[in-house]
Formats: C-alpha cells, sequence, structure tokens
C-alpha cells in the first residue's frame, strides 16, 4: 500500500508559477513510476506528465509541454511538479498517482495508488 499526500496548490496569476509536492509513504517509493494528472469540473481526468522510478524517462502531456517540469527525489519519497507560465486553462485539480511498476504510463486506469488531490486555480 502506498499513500501520497499533495501539496503546494493555490490561486495564482496568469504567467505566475507554483510548484506541487507529492509525498509517498508506504511501500518502496524508488520501484514506482510517477504521474500527476488533472481534473476540471466538468471534464475526464487528463493526463499531465509522468516519470519512470530512476527519473531517466519522462513524457509531458502536449498541453503543458515547455511550461512544467517533473522531478522526484527518491530519497525523500516525494515527486515535484514545477509549473510555470501558467494559464487559466491549467485550472483543475492536481493529482499524484503511482503505480506499482518503473515504467512511464499515461492512462489513469494504469495507476493504482492515488492522492487527494490539490485545487490550482489560475486567474486571467
Amino acid at each position: 500500500q502506498v499513500q501520497l499526500v499533495e501539496s503546494g496548490g493555490g490561486l495564482v496569476q496568469a504567467g505566475g508559477s507554483l510548484r506541487l509536492s507529492c509525498a509517498a509513504s508506504g511501500r518502496t517509493f524508488s520501484g514506482y513510476a510517477m504521474g500527476w494528472f488533472r481534473q476540471a469540473p466538468g471534464k475526464e481526468r487528463e493526463f499531465v506528465v509522468a516519470i519512470d522510478w530512476s527519473g531517466g524517462s519522462i513524457y509531458y502531456g502536449d498541453s503543458v509541454k515547455g511550461r512544467f517540469t517533473i522531478s522526484r527525489d527518491n530519497a525523500k519519497n516525494t515527486v515535484y511538479l514545477q509549473m510555470n507560465s501558467l494559464k487559466p486553462e491549467d485550472t483543475a485539480v492536481y493529482y499524484c498517482a503511482a503505480r506499482a511498476f518503473a515504467v512511464v504510463m499515461t492512462r489513469p486506469r494504469d495507476y493504482k495508488y492515488w492522492g487527494q488531490g490539490t485545487q490550482v486555480t489560475v486567474s486571467s
């Protein structure tokens, strides 16, 4: 069992930045691929970015390429999402997810463990 807790969400103006954190506890974090997803009201959960166990393989969703950066610190059992040049359309609840395999995947159903989510609101 893995428990995930996100933090760092909030309200920011367009063009601003936020850094989300996802702290993991439970089983061995380093062997898990991690992902960030987001869900806006009335929309399906959307893939944002994922990182493999080592940090050597990263895949970004098209809507965040060049603006968001994922990283992980296995010693601290934490994955980060640095979000720059935020746009109003980035407004959503952001979820951290973990899968008990090392390989990056982009579908929500490929992830077994989920955090409770953190709200990000970007004002225009």
